[in-house]
This record gives structure tokens, sequence and C-alpha cells, in this order.
């Protein structure tokens, strides 16, 4: 399981709303909503800053 890093739910990478990368790290995400979230500042929820 990987965690969603806007909104810290479990979420299982072969299910994932979407998927983004960051400086080589690719972060799931439990919806469409959080992965916009993160796109629009990924320094601020890659590095744990929410």
């Amino acid at each position: 399981m990987a965690r969603d890093p806007v909104c810290a739910m479990e979420v299982d990478p072969k299910h994932a709303a979407g998927t983004s990368t960051h400086e080589g790290v690719t972060f799931y995400f439990c919806s469409p909503g959080c992965k916009r979230t993160f796109d629009k500042d990924p320094h601020r929820y890659a590095h744990g800053g929410h």
C-alpha cells in the first residue's frame, strides 16, 4: 500500500486514481482531486508539508 500525500489515505498502487512523479519518486492518489492538488504544489506535499 502507498499513502496519498495530500489526504494521507492508504492507496493500493494497482488501483490508484492517478499517479505523479516528483524528484524521481512516484506518488499514488485516492482521487483525481488529490492528484490535481498535488500537481499544483508538489514540493509541499512530497515533503510532508500539508
